[in-house]
Parts: structure tokens; sequence; C-alpha cells
């Protein structure tokens, strides 16, 4: 037997391109490791070179060139560039995910710093289905977050109405690169680049672009936060170490050029640089409004060699200011922070602050994890959102529709009608066959009825000149005029539906009939009318005197307004359509039917229950308060409207009597404990 010759070898080093810096170098070695134990036939001398060169605390990564065969060298070949590509993108993905959790409580910290007003975040979600989801996240997270502050106010800007739609679309491009990155770590042993690279281009690409708009949204709100300091030496500070805006679109063309000219490696790293960039910018954008809310009450007298200045009477407004719930956390995280530190010179003193931010320090995890209980644990986080064409009703308005449905159906009754229940919601197809998007159902209730037929409106039309295919779209139209001008329904027929002029303005001449159903019946059935010529008028005009005369004769056609406005898009209107308006006088509207109100001063839960259930007992209407000052608890029956109020404190404890005041008429008077639910009733009986 012959020996079997040794394999050849060559020398062979590690290519950790020069561009890289110490962070993506060993992230690309972490990740070359990593496929070389998945599955390579590489000797597990080279995994242990690895390991120990990961393990050392040099400030380079240097390897001496070493001995491998011809196979190693080829699978080492083709490892190290998709290594390098996934390894850098695995530092992306951390940070940036990292830096999305963060920006939207920056943003928050800034919009109360300024006195923003952000009441534009609650109408972002339209409920239509066609909002992006991540904006609408992000203005719900800013809502609770800022839920609460007395801070935000009128100062209106394009730069914080933006912050829903620019953080939302990083949150977007961040959930995209974290999952090609993903499949990329987890892979098994790959070889040739051509598929990862096209993939971590793409995404990437979006992410770079997010992440630069981001910085130029976070720059100007820093700048709007500085503005309001007077700090030369912050000011200094921050235009020696915070990138501008030129800087900042300079490494973003960087990174297109790079990705243009498929260089991936240094794309990929330009796209690291940019990310840091901005990094640091919205960590300023953090430091300032910190500053701008409690700088001068934390910082004026602690910063030595700083020149923290607030002006005094502002310093006292905002020590009244109430921070959002969320906000005021993240602030007093802050604060601990810096009481726990020592507090040099002003320098030293934004550099802890600064570290604070950075995702490399220990503390970091803890402001995350803080942030997300807050957006995550707020319970307006599970209110349902509304979808469109439906509403929530306050108290007070309950209060109405309850009243008014009840007399509707109290009289429907009266008439022999029997109930009839139909879904919530219907069916997409039918409600977009039938008007489409652009007409809404509306009734309103009302001691008076317009009342209109469909086929009327049908020939009324046609008279007109409209074709018989826009008849539903300008029906709704027509529907709107007791909304809006004529002149504002004619733009919308002729601009968006296309109408000629002339035709609307045919039309106008006819829907601005009404008046007295048999007079205006009348009218139209006059000889010469061209209602009279067109069959489906003439129907309808038929079917409404027969109406009319059965309203005159049960003595209540003086409650009816015959209205040519009056219209429905839907085509299951087929004949007299009516709509009831309230026209009764102002009355008080109380949300709550409680007829008494039992105020316990102190700590005094059990009895309150005791004296409320005994009414609850007799079929009063009752509830209770318990709060040590006593115009705390007259306030609630003065806002809730309650007309009878029982006060019990330590004296009428001790003496066996409660106090029984008339909210209305504010007096008061002593009765005895033992018979406090009688004298009540007899009071509310009267």
């Amino acid at each position: 037997m012959t020996a079997q010759n040794p394999p050849h070898v060559t020398k062979f080093q590690i290519p950790i391109p020069k561009t890289l810096t110490l962070e993506e170098s060993r992230a690309f070695l972490t990740v070359l490791l990593n496929k070389l134990l998945l599955g390579s036939s590489i000797r597990t001398a080279f995994p242990v070179l690895i390991s120990e060169t990961l393990n050392s605390q040099t400030e380079t990564l240097q390897f001496e060139s070493v001995d491998v065969t011809e196979d190693e060298r080829i699978v080492l070949e083709k490892l190290s560039l998709p290594s390098v590509l996934s390894g850098i993108c695995a530092v992306l993905d951390h940070k940036s995910s990292a830096l999305s959790a963060i920006i939207d409580a920056v943003a928050a910290l800034s919009c109360e710093a300024s006195g923003a007003d952000v009441a534009a975040f609650n109408s972002i979600d339209s409920g239509d289905g066609f909002t992006a989801k991540e904006e609408i996240g992000v203005a719900g997270d800013l809502k609770v977050l800022l839920n609460g502050s007395k801070l935000v106010g009128k100062m209106k800007s394009e730069d914080i109405l933006e912050i829903p739609k620019i953080n939302g679309k990083l949150r977007e491009v961040v959930k995209s690169v974290h999952l090609s990155t993903r499949v990329e770590l987890n892979s098994s042993v790959k070889v040739g680049i051509s598929g990862t690279a096209k993939v971590v281009g793409a995404n990437v690409l979006a992410l770079a672009a997010a992440i630069h708009n981001l910085g130029e949204s976070s720059l100007y709100r820093a700048k709007m936060n500085l503005n309001s300091i007077n700090s030369d030496g912050l000011r200094s500070l921050f235009e020696k170490d915070c990138s501008s805006g030129d800087n900042l679109r300079k490494t973003y063309k960087l990174v297109l050029d790079a990705n243009f000219e498929e260089d991936y490696v240094k794309f990929l790293h330009e796209a690291n640089v940019l990310l840091g960039m901005v990094w640091k910018i919205v960590t300023w954008e953090a430091v300032l409004a910190f500053v701008a809310l409690e700088g001068g009450e934390l910082l004026g007298e602690k910063v030595n060699g700083g020149d923290v200045v607030v002006d005094k009477k502002s310093e006292k407004k905002k020590k009244k200011a109430v921070l959002g719930k969320g906000t005021g956390v993240i602030v007093q995280l802050i604060k601990d922070r810096l009481q726990s530190k020592s507090l040099g010179i002003l320098e030293k003193w934004s550099e802890d602050l600064f570290s604070f931010f950075d995702p490399r320090d220990p503390e970091f995890d803890g402001l995350l994890t803080k942030i997300r209980e807050i957006v995550e644990s707020n319970e307006s986080r599970r209110l349902p959102k509304l979808p469109k064409g439906t509403r929530d009703f306050a108290k007070e308005q309950m209060a109405v529709r309850e009243k008014a449905f009840s007399i509707i159906t109290e009289v429907f009754k009266r008439h022999g009608a029997m109930a009839l229940d139909t879904p919530v919601f219907e069916m997409r197809e039918t409600l977009m066959g039938k008007y489409g998007e652009d007409s809404k159902l509306i009734y309103d209730l009302a001691d008076q009825i317009k009342l209109n037929h469909r086929l009327l409106l049908d020939g009324m039309l046609e008279i007109c000149g409209v074709p018989s295919e826009k008849f539903r779209t300008i029906c709704s139209s027509i529907d709107k005029l007791d909304k809006q001008s004529f002149e504002q329904i004619k733009k919308e027929m002729v601009e968006e539906k296309g109408l000629s002029v002339e035709t609307a303005d045919r039309i106008g001449t006819f829907v601005k009939e009404r008046g007295s159903p048999l007079v205006l019946l009348s009218k139209l059935r006059q000889e010469g009318s061209l209602f009279l010529e067109n069959s489906s008028a003439k129907l309808a005009l038929d079917d409404l005197e027969i109406l009319f005369q059965a309203l005159e004769k049960s003595k209540c056609i003086d409650k009816v307004v015959f209205d040519l406005s009056l219209a429905r898009g839907l085509d299951y209107y087929t004949g007299v359509i009516f709509e009831a308006v309230f026209k009764g006088a102002t009355q008080i509207i109380r949300a709550t039917e409680t007829q008494v109100l039992v105020g316990l001063l102190g700590d005094k839960l059990p009895l309150a229950a005791e004296l409320v259930s005994e009414l609850w007992n007799a079929k009063v209407k009752a509830e209770y308060m318990v709060h040590k000052k006593v115009m705390k608890l007259i306030d609630r029956a003065r806002e809730s409207k309650i007309p009878w109020m029982v006060i019990v404190g330590e004296r009428e404890l001790n003496e066996g009597i409660v106090k029984l005041k008339n909210i209305d008429t504010t007096q008061e008077e002593v009765i005895s404990r033992s018979n406090f639910v009688e004298e009540i009733q007899r009071r509310l009986n009267q």
C-alpha cells in the first residue's frame, strides 16, 4: 500500500475591509464564525482562531496568514463577503430597532417643549382602511405619552404634524430589515452573494431614506428646542457636536452613490454612518427638550461652568404646568440619572446624559422597557378604533338619543308598529353598489317631518338632463343641502361629478322649493308643469296627494314640510322618504338620572356603601363619593346636575344626623340618620 499524499495548503488571510469600523468588523467575524459552525468543512482550528480574536480587547482586528487547504480557501472566500453584508446588516437592525422604539418619546418631549398643537394626531386614522398602519400606531403612542399634558398648546408646525408619517415609515422599513436580516443570519452556508446583496440593497436603501428623513425632522425640532433656551454653552456644544443639515445630506448621498455603484460593503458602511449621525441628532433633540422643560429648575444651579438660564416668569409658568403621563415618567428617569451621577462642568454633564440614550449603555434597556410599558399598558391603547361612518357618543349625547328614541318608539307602538332590527354592518358590495363612497346615511330627530318622494327626485333629475347613471351620486350631493349652500353643492356636481353648469342650475331651481305639502303639491301639478309630463314624477305626485289628504284628515299635516331637497342615494329608497328634526325648546341635558349624591368627608367608604345601599333598596337612583374636601363633593353634584346631596362628616356621624342639600337652591337642612331615606323620598315625590 502507498501512503496517502498530504493535502496541499496555501496561505490565507481573512479579508477585513479597511472601511469597516471596529463594531462592523466584529459583527462580520461573528457572522462568519456562525456560518462556519453551521455546516462547513473547515477544521476546528480556524473557528477557534476567530473566537480568540473576537475575545481580544484590541482596538483593531487583524489576522496573520494561516495555512488552509484548497477546499477551505474556497469556502472562506465565498463566505467572507456575505458575512460582511450580514454582519453590518445585523448592526443596522439592532441600532435602527432601538432608534425606532425611542423616537416617539423624544418627539413627544419636543411637542411639550415647544407648546405644539397636537390635535391633528387625533384625526390621522380616517377609519377607511387606507391610512398607513404604522403612522396610526405612532399617532396613538404620541397621544398616550402626552395624555394629560398641559404644555402642548396652539403652536402649529408642519415638522410636528409630520412626526407620525416620518416615524411610522421608519417603523415599517425597520421591520423589513429585521426580517431579512434574521433570515440571513439563521440560514445555513450559502455560496455566492447575488440574492443576498439584492435583498439587502433594497431593504437598506429604504431604511437609509427613512433615517435621512427622520434626521432632518429631528434636527429641526432640536434647533427649535435650543432656541427656547438661553445658553451659549449648550449652543456651542450643539453646533460643534451635532451634524448639520448639509452633512446629513452629504452622508446620505454617499449611501446612494455606493448603492448605485453596487459597492455593497461601502453602501452598508455608509448607511451605518448615517444611522449613527441621526442617532446623535435624536439624542440632541432629547437633551435640549429636557433642558427646555426642566433645565432651569434642575440644572441652572447644579452645572458648574454652565450658563443655562431660564426666564423667571416662564419658569414659574412651567412649574405650574403638567407634563403628560408618559413624558412625565421619562423626564423623571432622566432626573434620576443625573442626580445619581456627579455633576461637573457642562460638557461632562451632557456626555453623561448622551450615554443614557446610547444603546450600549447598561441603563438604556431600562429606558426602552419603561417606554414600552407606558405605550402598551395605557388603557387608551385598548380602546377600539371606530370604522368610518360610526362614532362614539358622549354621555350628554346619549341622554338626548335615549330620550328621542323613547318618544319615537312610544309613538310608533301607539300606531301599531312592530319592531324590526337590522344588522349593524352591511355587506360591502351592498353599500358600495347602492350609493357609492361619496354618500352618507344621515338621520336627524325632530318635532317636524321633512318629506319627499324618490320617484319625484328621479323625475326631477331626468327633467333637468341628468344621465340616469348619475342619479344616485347627484342625489347624494343634493342631500347635503341642509349642511352646505347650493353654491358648494353646485361646485361638487360640476367639478367632481361631471354635470354641466346649465344642468346644475336647473336642479337648483327645483331643490330650493319647500313649504306646505298641499300648496307645493298644487304648484307642481299646475297646468304646463314638466312634472306632469314625466311618468315617474306624475306617479309620485299621485302617491303624495293620497298621503297629504290622509295627513290633513289626521290633523297633523301642519307637522310636515314638503321639501324637494330631501334626497337619498340608496337604490332601495323607492317611495316616500322622510326625515325628522327636533325643534323643541332648549332643555337642561343630564347624562345621568341620579337623584341623590351621597357625599362622605374623609375616609369612610364602608359608611358610604351602607347609606347608598339603603337608597338603592328604596328604588332611589343614587351614587356616592368620598373626599376630604366638601367643595369637591358639591362640584361633582353640580357638574352631573344631581338635584339632591347627602353630606356626612365627623360631626354628623357622631350626632346621628345627615345634611340634606338642595343643589339648585343651595339650601341645607339637618335630618335624622334613621329616617333620611323617607325624607328624601318625600322631597323627590314633591
